[in-house]
């Protein structure tokens, strides 16, 4: 064999030896596009969102009233035997041991990372001719829904300041009305015309961080990102109270309010 030929042998046998390695980096051929139209419930879903981590923090309180309680006046008599059962007195103002019950406690102002208005309504029954619960808050844009629990009627008349915003009718054992939450409601207020000494309040807040006082006059928030805020405490006749809390991750906050007959006077 020449040295020619043997070169060319050479090259050949590592030509064919290079073959596989070369084939090995190639790019897989691209599928052949589907003609197929998939089906509405097979079309890929968006990319889901990261919700915002929850916080860890918590305010813990207290609404006091201080010295006595005003006298809440008697209701007037009612010949509604549905409203058998329903309370003697007025119940603007309800103290026990010095606590205050029915006052909304809430963080002003947004909150960020706070989640969305939640998709369920906050509910509102008409119990025994009264509204349960009396004092709640809810979210813009949060449903509001009115239920009848009484075998009789009852309207439920949506006022925001001096403005009506709704007037429902509902007879016994209808089915629940829904109303959206008015977008310039700070305070949406319901009475009953049927039977007037009905009343309720729906307190609305740029953030899901808000409680209603008990009997105890106690308060918790929970799931509040570490920071400064703004407390209010609300009440129907005895106006707000204001307090700064700094919450932190790894210790509860505490806040106490302290009302007195004198903020009804000055109220009026």
């Amino acid at each position: 064999m020449t040295l020619r030929s043997l070169g060319l042998a050479v090259v050949g046998a590592a030509g064919l030896m290079a073959l596989p390695a070369c084939k090995k980096d190639e790019a897989p051929p691209a599928p052949a596009p589907s003609t197929e139209t998939p089906a509405p419930s097979a079309a890929r879903p968006a990319a889901p969102v990261a919700a915002a981590p929850a916080g860890k923090g918590v305010v813990k309180g207290v609404v006091k009233f201080a010295g006595e309680a005003p006298v809440m006046a008697d209701l007037p008599a009612s010949l509604d035997s549905a409203c058998e059962g329903r309370p003697a007195k007025e119940q603007s103002v309800l103290v026990k041991d010095g606590r205050l019950q029915n006052v909304l406690v809430r963080v002003k102002g947004p909150v960020a990372g706070a989640p969305p208005a939640p998709t369920t309504p906050v509910l509102v029954d008409q119990s025994k001719c009264t509204y349960l619960p009396r004092v709640q808050g809810a979210m813009p844009g949060q449903q509001v829904m009115f239920k009848n629990s009484d075998g009789t009627l009852h309207n439920v008349r949506g006022v925001v300041g001096t403005k009506p915003v709704f007037n429902v009718a509902q007879p016994p054992s209808a089915a629940p009305v829904e109303k959206a939450l008015p977008a310039d409601a700070d305070v949406l207020k319901l009475k009953c015309d049927v039977h007037p000494w009905m009343a309720a309040f729906v307190v609305s807040n740029a953030n899901p961080f808000f409680a209603t006082t008990g009997e105890d006059g106690a308060f918790t928030l929970t799931g509040l990102p570490a920071g400064t805020y703004t407390l209010e405490a609300w009440h129907e006749t005895l106006g707000t109270k204001t307090a700064e809390v700094t919450v932190k991750d790894d210790a509860p906050a505490e806040a106490t309010f302290d009302f007195s007959a004198a903020d009804a006077t000055a109220k009026k």
